[in-house]
């Protein structure tokens, strides 16, 4: 098994970051991809038109989330990955860490670029323009 992290960036508060992560109309909004989440703890989550699904296992609003996540792309029989987005204070945003483990060997570096590409810059845009 592989792990990660990654950080980015906002121009939105920790508060309002953690909201839309839990959020399906926002999470859809910032990726560009249908989301369906039902926001609490227990609460199944799919994300990208389903490519992405898992459960809310943690919140601790506006600090951190804890979800276990997997892809279509999952060997068959592998256990779920653990996604923990850690939201920090930074000047007028957010630093947002993403603590990706138990990834399926072989599969770490397609899921940086991935969140890379599909999350990190879309939502840096979306936040941009969101609060103008």
């Amino acid at each position: 098994m592989e792990s990660l992290t990654m950080q980015v960036v906002l121009n939105v508060s920790p508060r309002d970051l953690c909201k839309a992560w839990l959020n399906s109309m926002e999470h859809s909004g910032f990726t560009g991809a249908k989301a369906e989440i039902i926001p609490h703890i227990g609460g199944a989550f799919s994300a990208w038109d389903g490519y992405i699904s898992g459960k809310t296992l943690e919140i601790e609003t506006p600090r951190r989330i804890l979800q276990s996540w997997r892809t279509t792309e999952f060997p068959e029989g592998s256990p779920d990955s653990l996604l923990e987005i850690v939201f920090e204070p930074e000047g007028y945003g957010t630093r947002m860490t993403l603590n990706h483990s138990n990834i399926p060997d072989g599969q770490k570096e397609s899921y940086e670029q991935g969140w890379q590409e599909y999350y990190f810059k879309p939502m840096n845009e979306y936040f941009q323009l969101r609060d103008k």
